[in-house]
């Protein structure tokens, strides 16, 4: 069987306070949570899903939330020399730990480096006062500066910044102070997604105002320059990266990877020895997982959905798309996409060469369009 590397995701899903525009799986403390006995029930969810994993290693790890920076190190070294112990991590391994800015400290992440966590995620969404008190954070811009700073002394393998634009009433020059804010700190990596409006959060049911769909393209317009003039490159619909340092995490998602999903609402993707691809769906509440209710759902995706499953990943990537990848991912044969592709060439959404596909700057504006032609 040809090996399709696996990932694990970890989710956390505690946070001080829930932000009105979340609709992750997050569980406001309203008492301290017994952290440890988490920790305890994710070591024995990934011991049930081992089973699934034909004797593979794990080529990434990210733990989210909620924020995963509210347990301590020793928790957190805890939870990954278990890990090792069930499925061995490879050595050159990224490891990811999400963090909000309030909470990190020269301690605490000397400690989760010890750990073997090589990169951290800072949680900033804005640079200005105003902005992150109606986006419901509880930290200041000072904290921001501060945290980003610290990430750089650390010696990680990479660090990203997350970035929010399109905010309530936010102009353009808002959007772009953001960005120099964030430059000047000189991370590796920075998320810049637009702020989209989710039915479950507050904001669905009370939407603010939010920029036009004019001034939205032109703060893309003038931050994608900004950011491609200082040297990052976008990879991703909203990632960018210095070269050579892109979320090897994510990108295994969008590659159409496995991966193992462990704790409260995590989701899996496993390929099995015989080409099925399973999805696992653990128990979403706090409550249940801790009671050992881990799987809430198992499936098989059929194999009709696969290829647009597969490229409904690989198209918000901006690389090329290599045919044999299609193969080995999805273990169809390319004729089973030969009518579709030809039609996504035809209307300009995609060109292509011997080895590989390329989404056009036309598909990319399309991309909804392109992936109705393999429903």
């Amino acid at each position: 069987m040809y090996k399709i590397p696996m990932s694990l995701y970890i989710h956390m899903p505690w946070c001080v306070q829930k932000c009105p525009y979340c609709d992750f799986n997050s569980h406001t403390v309203k008492k301290t949570p017994d952290y440890a006995a988490y920790i305890e029930h994710l070591i024995k969810d990934l011991q049930h899903d081992a089973v699934f994993c034909s004797n593979r290693s794990i080529h990434s790890i990210f733990i989210g939330g909620g924020t995963p920076s509210l347990f301590s190190a020793e928790l957190i070294d805890k939870l990954l020399l278990n890990i090792n112990k069930i499925i061995p991590i490879n050595k050159n391994a990224e490891i990811t730990i999400e963090a909000n800015p309030n909470s990190v400290d020269i301690e605490r992440f000397n400690g989760y480096q010890q750990a073997g966590i090589n990169r951290i995620s800072i949680g900033v969404q804005s640079f200005q006062a105003d902005k992150l008190v109606k986006l419901g954070r509880i930290h200041d811009p000072k904290e921001a500066i501060a945290a980003g700073k610290l990430a750089q002394t650390l010696n990680l393998r990479s660090f990203n910044l997350d970035l929010m634009h399109g905010l309530p009433n936010q102009s353009i020059d808002d959007a772009i102070y953001d960005l120099e804010q964030a430059i000047a700190i000189a991370p590796p990596h920075l998320s810049w997604y637009q702020l989209t409006i989710e039915p479950n959060t507050l904001f669905g049911s009370k939407p603010p105002v939010l920029p036009d769909d004019d001034k939205l393209w032109e703060i893309y317009q003038q931050g994608h320059q900004l950011l491609t003039k200082h040297g990052y490159q976008q990879y991703e619909t909203s990632a960018y990266a210095k070269e050579d340092l892109q979320c090897q995490h994510n990108l295994n998602y969008w590659r159409f990877g496995d991966y193992l999903g462990i704790g409260c609402g995590a989701h899996g993707k496993l390929t099995q020895p015989d080409g099925k691809v399973i999805r696992t769906i653990k128990t979403r509440h706090p409550k249940g997982y801790l009671e050992g209710r881990y799987l809430d759902k198992y499936y098989t995706v059929a194999k009709e959905e696969l290829p647009f499953e597969f490229f409904m990943n690989r198209f918000r990537l901006f690389e090329p798309t290599p045919k044999h990848e299609f193969e080995q991912r999805t273990y169809l044969p390319l004729q089973t996409v030969e009518k579709q592709i030809a039609t996504a060439i035809e209307r300009n959404y995609l060109i292509e060469d011997t080895q590989n596909w390329q989404i056009t700057d036309c598909g990319k504006l399309f991309l909804n369009s392109l992936l109705e032609l393999f429903l």
